[in-house]
């Protein structure tokens, strides 16, 4: 009886959602397959350094962030969001050969900013898309199995570059070569296979940006953008966990298993989490969240032995599993709803320029003060989360309309 009960939730989320879920998976397997091997690449055969592999990282997280928020508020301003959302898909997919004839760093670089630009262009609208089929009693759940299936691509892919490093010889090109397949893939699943709800078009326009609009955003909507600036400065780029393991003396190509391990920690608890947030309080989700990071920081913070950061790099999964949703959750709950995709937008352009300072920051720590140090400094930055969460007047995060 209690297992029946149990799997409701899955049983009543749309089927769009399932689709957008799949669609993230391919294009995740066609990103990590590039991502996971992306900052040995630049430091081996490009030789740059651990400052310029952190500003890049966060140049180019940081622009997929900054773009959300044109691209969501575009979104409710056409009613209209699949269109958004298939065309970010498909600049992610077009950037991929790029990595695999760039020469120099610049050419990286290039191709970073343009992958990000498109997943910046569909990240507000398809969670508005989420957060628009699903009835809000079941939201976190609907968030966590997408989120849950997205990493399944985020280990499937790391899995795949380690197996074709081994292959190949160590050949980084030929698999940045293969990644194209699935990112055309998940273009296609999305074009072909995704109906958008029919409710969300309305006949009187404005501009969502608009001064009277954004005073409808509320305080506690404003509470969460801010707690996801700081959580996003306390972890920075996973380029990090990767040099980490490669200090370890972890061969090459088995360094993506570190990813793997990661995102399948973090695909495997999101669900469950996802789904505990809709019965549970997110303040008491997210101090959880915090705790685990600080955990995650100082493990990899003692030493670089393989079995340390492993145990670190799962911890960081296992955060991410319950915060990442329980973050998108929030959002859809504080703000109205002919203004999610602008909602996710402003929360995705803070938490942007809070990635850019944070890996540049971890950058030059790392450069100058050596890797302990960075994680020790990801740490304090989480002590100054969890006070924010402490001394914040109990906000009731109270269910918005449907």
């Amino acid at each position: 009886m209690h297992n029946k009960n149990s799997d409701a939730p899955l049983k009543q989320i749309p089927a769009g959602v399932w689709v957008l879920g799949f669609v993230s998976m391919l294009m995740d397997i066609s990103s990590e397959l590039v991502h996971s091997l992306l900052p040995m690449f630049m430091v081996m055969t490009l030789g740059t350094s651990a400052f310029v592999v952190g500003l890049i990282e966060g140049l180019a997280e940081s622009t997929a962030l900054i773009v959300k928020i044109f691209s969501g508020a575009l979104s409710d301003y056409l009613g209209k969001r699949k269109g958004l959302t298939v065309f970010g898909y498909a600049l992610g997919a077009l950037t991929k050969p790029l990595f695999a004839i760039a020469p120099t760093a610049g050419i990286v670089l290039t191709a970073r900013l343009l992958d990000r630009v498109g997943k910046g262009v569909r990240g507000a609208p398809r969670d508005a898309l989420v957060a628009d089929m699903t009835p809000p009693h079941i939201r976190g759940a609907a968030f966590g199995l997408r989120q849950s299936l997205d990493t399944v691509g985020a280990f499937l892919g790391p899995l795949l570059a380690a197996g074709l490093m081994l292959l190949w010889a160590n050949d980084f090109r030929a698999v940045f070569w293969v990644a194209v397949i699935p990112g055309l893939a998940s273009v296609a699943l999305l074009a072909f296979g995704l109906r958008e709800p029919a409710h969300l078009q309305t006949d009187k326009r404005t501009n969502p940006i608009r001064r009277e609009n954004l005073r409808r955003l509320s305080i506690p909507y404003w509470w969460v953008v801010g707690v996801g600036a700081v959580f996003t400065l306390a972890r920075f780029s996973e380029a990090f966990l990767v040099l980490r393991a490669q200090q370890g003396g972890v061969p090459i190509a088995l360094v993506p298993l570190v990813m793997v391990a990661m995102n399948l920690v973090y695909s495997l608890s999101a669900y469950p989490f996802g789904k505990l947030s809709d019965r549970m309080s997110h303040r008491s989700l997210l101090a959880l969240g915090l705790a685990l990071l600080i955990a995650a920081d100082l493990v990899l913070a003692t030493n670089d032995h393989w079995g340390v950061v492993l145990a670190g790099v799962a911890l960081w999964g296992v955060h991410l599993g319950i915060t990442q949703g329980l973050l998108a959750t929030m959002v859809a709950d504080t703000a109205p709803a002919d203004l999610r995709g602008t909602a996710y937008g402003f929360f995705n352009l803070v938490s942007g320029i809070a990635m850019l300072l944070a890996s540049v920051i971890a950058g030059l720590l790392w450069d100058r003060l050596g890797a302990s140090v960075t994680f020790y400094a990801g740490a304090g930055f989480c002590v100054i989360a969890l006070v924010a969460l402490a001394c914040h007047p109990a906000v009731q995060l109270a269910r918005s309309q449907p």
